[in-house]
């Protein structure tokens, strides 16, 4: 994240801030429009042909399309989306800041338009909108969602669904649709992958210590699933004393942890 920290100090005063907020504003207003006129929605879709012969606003307006119902009236999908939106982009923006939610929200239209232009996906929004998704759940996993306002779900177990659903159809889809999902979440790819990696080398370490520490006690060492690179201690020494492994792949107690490097 260094070098998109490097952009930030050097384009971040050109951030649009509350930029889901207005997102959810144009979305109101073409489904006023489109209430009014029907066919003005087709002209906003993202259509490789019609671009290539001058239409070029539709590089940016499909993600203002207004979401479409099942079986509740469609004023009400549109209200749920715009208040999904909102809550969704302040969420981010909390967590990131303007630029970055600006930057990812930018790479996920380019990817989803050179799906479309160059592997024939119809994606639209919905590939754009579910990696905005994702990348809140990264942030706030633990958050609740009451689904038709009685089921409550934490978003990481709506985000592990949907994913899931993306990987069946990945497995099971052409190569240009493939390539379709890989460009589409590219934003996502960019700002996750990297601690995604990290995330799994840290399980793997704490599967294998504990492993080994199981291993030890059946066969009645005196070998500690944890011990301090400081201090020394272990969890035979001090039972409720919490330990944690840095990025230099030590592990520490609280009281000791390093304090991670700052990031330029």
């Amino acid at each position: 994240m260094s070098f998109i920290n490097r952009l930030e100090a050097k384009f971040g005063h050109h951030a649009i801030p509350g930029l889901m907020r207005i997102v959810a504003a144009f979305n109101a207003a073409c489904y006023i429009l489109a209430k009014w006129r029907p066919e003005f929605l087709q002209f906003l879709t993202l259509d490789p042909e019609r671009i290539l012969h001058g239409e070029v606003w539709r590089l940016f307006t499909y993600i203002f399309i207004p979401t479409i119902g099942t079986f509740l009236p469609d004023w009400f999908w549109e209200v749920m989306y715009i208040l999904y939106l909102i809550w969704i982009g302040d969420g981010l923006e909390r967590a990131w800041g303007s630029f970055k939610l600006n930057l990812y929200y930018l790479i996920g239209m380019i990817g989803t338009t050179i799906a479309a232009f160059f592997l024939g996906a119809n994606f639209s929004g919905f590939m754009l909108n579910s990696s905005i998704f994702f990348a809140f759940a990264r942030f706030y996993p633990e958050a609740i969602i009451y689904v038709f306002w009685v089921l409550p779900v934490k978003v990481k177990w709506m985000a592990w669904t949907s994913g899931a659903m993306i990987i069946l159809q990945f497995l099971v889809g052409s190569w240009g649709f493939r390539g379709a999902v890989l460009a589409a979440l590219s934003n996502y790819l960019l700002f996750f992958s990297r601690s995604i990696v990290e995330e799994a080398q840290h399980r793997k370490t704490v599967v294998e210590r504990r492993a080994r520490f199981q291993r030890d006690m059946r066969e009645g060492s005196e070998e500690t699933l944890h011990r301090c690179k400081v201090c020394g201690r272990t969890e035979r020494i001090e039972p409720y004393l919490q330990f944690r492994v840095a990025t230099d792949g030590e592990e520490y107690c609280v009281d000791h942890l390093p304090l991670p490097p700052a990031r330029g």
